[in-house]
C-alpha cells in the first residue's frame, strides 16, 4: 500500500523556493535577511502566504495573552520556520510541533539555511490533526 504524502505539490514549491533563495544567498546570513528574500521569492512563483503570522495559544478553551510568531504560513495550511545555523537542535523541532499544536495545522517544514546545502524537515502534527 502506498503512503499518501501530506500536501506532496505544496511542500514540492516552498522548498523549491527555499532553495533558489539558499542558491542565490548562500550562507551566513542572518533568518531575517533569508526571510525577506524567502517573501519575495513566494511573490515570484505565486506561493499564497502570510509572514510573521501571529499564533493564538488557547488553555482549556480560554485565549492567552502569550502567542506564537510563526514565519511563513503557506497555502493557509502549512506553517514555515526558517533557521540559519550549522546545528539545528531539538528545541526548534519542538518550537514548530508547538506552532502546529496551536494552530491545529498538519503539517509544518523547519528549514535551515545555515548550512553549505539546505536543510528541510517536515513536521507532521499527529495530535491535533483535523
Amino acid at each position: 500500500m502506498e503512503e499518501k504524502i501530506l500536501f506532496k505539490e505544496e511542500s514540492y514549491r516552498i522548498i523549491g523556493a527555499c532553495m533558489k533563495v539558499h542558491r542565490g544567498l548562500g550562507l551566513g546570513f542572518l533568518e531575517s535577511v533569508y526571510e525577506e528574500a524567502l517573501e519575495q521569492e513566494f511573490k515570484n512563483v505565486e506561493i499564497p502566504f502570510e509572514r510573521q503570522v501571529k499564533l493564538n495559544i488557547f488553555y482549556e478553551e480560554q485565549k492567552l495573552k502569550k502567542y506564537f510568531i510563526a514565519d511563513f504560513v503557506c497555502y493557509n495550511k502549512i506553517v514555515v520556520e526558517i533557521k540559519s545555523v550549522k546545528h539545528v537542535p531539538g528545541a526548534f523541532y519542538s518550537q514548530l510541533n508547538n506552532y502546529l499544536a496551536a494552530t491545529r495545522k498538519e503539517l509544518g517544514i523547519l528549514v535551515n539555511f545555515g548550512t553549505t546545502s539546505l536543510t528541510y524537515k517536515r513536521i507532521i502534527n499527529t495530535t491535533h490533526s483535523r
